[in-house]
């Protein structure tokens, strides 16, 4: 016995072991000296952020014309951008491609030139969220530290990765979901767990700095208590579906008429212009300015929001005009994001299709709310996790269902076309490894042209 015990302690190298220890701690607090002050830094211009999106929503209430002056709003902002920012006019898609190919960087400069077109098209009524501000103002500020501290190429391609969960938890109040995202939304069907812990420290960093600032999230209740059993989850199985495949239409729509506008429009700041008359139109021809914005808040107390889809009325389609409102406004080049619009989309046909299944309205919004989302982005970890942080854990089962159901009916097609196929949802031939969305598109078009 004693023998064995000094064969163990003769193989056991303490030394070695001290070392890899040092070596470890030394790294930990290494990245903690990094991570929270650009954590601390992104959320605090998030919640500058979102009080500024607070305030010009307010001040577009009170003065109703201002709407008529968002072709003018645009134009300014795609000046301002085709003079000083053409080079981070890929917002999202820049990051993400920086983070697989690091290269140039994110300029410094995109987080102003984001923050204040995104702050333009909010004051005179366009249809746009603020995760794509958040996740451009994150990722634009961790490129700078990188910079700024000679990070080699992997420490900046993680340094990325925290900036955007810095900056999508620190928007919506969801930590846990703002890592998950930044480590998911990267690759379909690959999630980098290296960058975990990091992402994880700066999402909760950035979160905590906002509520620091004194900005408050929305709230949304599910009052309904329904058993969770079989009938439930297959019901939430097939409403995925739905979600799955508008999720999919909506990120098509705006790419397509994207697409379109740049080649009638060459010269970019006049697309905006475009885009800011035809949304004044869709108002006059709809009579209502429900669905411009952010639809978090509202003029009048009948005005519909995100919130008025978790209470007992209907609302049949709600969902395809602010769809409609959403594609016309960002294909034209406004600035600020897919999200917050996809969470009214998704909440309001969840609305609309709970009658059809026989379950309460509220219920069915919550998990539209995030269910669309996993199936436009491909992040159906990210948005299960965030249904959980927004709704509770009671409905996590149903809301899991219908998160990965919506992301295999979605396909190979998504918001941000930078995004790479790890794993294709099903054996596609056409996809080289590693292959992008924008590759897969490019591919679907060149064979329906070959069949035409």
């Amino acid at each position: 016995m004693r023998a064995t015990f000094r064969n163990l302690y003769d193989q056991f190298n303490m030394a070695a072991f001290i070392r890899d220890r040092r070596t470890h701690a030394t790294s930990v607090l290494r990245w903690a000296l990094i991570l929270v002050p650009m954590a601390a830094a992104v959320g605090t211009l998030c919640a500058a952020f979102l009080w500024s999106l607070d305030a010009v929503t307010r001040l577009r209430f009170a003065f109703p014309w201002l709407l008529y002056l968002l072709p003018i709003g645009g134009f300014v902002v795609g000046l301002l951008y085709h003079l000083t920012g053409r080079s981070v006019e890929g917002g999202n898609n820049l990051i993400v491609e920086q983070i697989h190919e690091p290269g140039g960087g994110v300029p410094l400069r995109m987080a102003p030139l984001i923050f204040f077109g995104t702050v333009v098209t909010h004051l005179f009524g366009g249809s746009a969220g603020r995760e794509g501000t958040a996740v451009q103002l994150g990722g634009s500020l961790a490129s700078g530290f990188g910079r700024a501290l000679r990070l080699d190429a992997e420490a900046t391609r993680t340094l990325l990765m925290t900036g955007i969960a810095a900056g999508f938890g620190a928007v919506f109040g969801t930590p846990i979901a703002g890592a998950v995202f930044a480590l998911e939304v990267l690759a379909i069907g690959r999630v980098e767990y290296r960058a975990l812990v990091p992402c994880l420290v700066a999402a909760l960093v950035g979160d905590w700095t906002c509520l620091a600032w004194g900005i408050h999230h929305g709230v949304y209740h599910v009052d309904a208590l329904v058993p969770v059993d079989a009938l439930l989850v297959a019901k939430a199985g097939v409403a995925g579906i739905a979600f799955g495949l508008t999720g999919l239409t909506f990120a098509e729509a705006n790419h397509a008429l994207g697409g379109w506008l740049k080649r009638v429009i060459p010269y970019g700041p006049l697309r905006p212009v475009i885009g800011g008359l035809a949304v004044i139109a869709l108002v006059w021809l709809l009579g209502t300015r429900d669905y411009l914005g952010l639809g978090t808040l509202a003029a009048t107390p009948d005005s519909l929001t995100i919130a008025s889809f978790f209470g007992p009325d209907t609302h049949s389609w709600s969902w395809a005009l602010k769809l409609l409102f959403t594609v016309v406004t960002l294909s034209a080049g406004f600035k600020g994001g897919e999200v917050t619009p996809l969470f009214f989309i998704g909440a309001a046909l969840g609305n609309a299709l709970a009658p059809m299944f026989g379950v309460p309205s509220g219920l069915f919004a919550a998990i539209g709310f995030v269910a669309l989302f996993a199936g436009a982005a491909n992040t159906p970890l990210a948005c299960t996790f965030m249904g959980i942080e927004l709704f509770g854990a009671a409905y996590a089962v149903p809301i899991a269902v219908a998160c990965f159901v919506s992301y295999l009916c979605s396909g190979h097609n998504g918001i941000y076309l930078s995004q790479r196929v790890a794993v294709p949802k099903v054996p596609a031939a056409h996809l080289t490894p590693d292959a992008t969305l924008r590759d897969a598109r490019t591919h679907r078009a060149s064979r329906r042209r070959t069949r035409a």
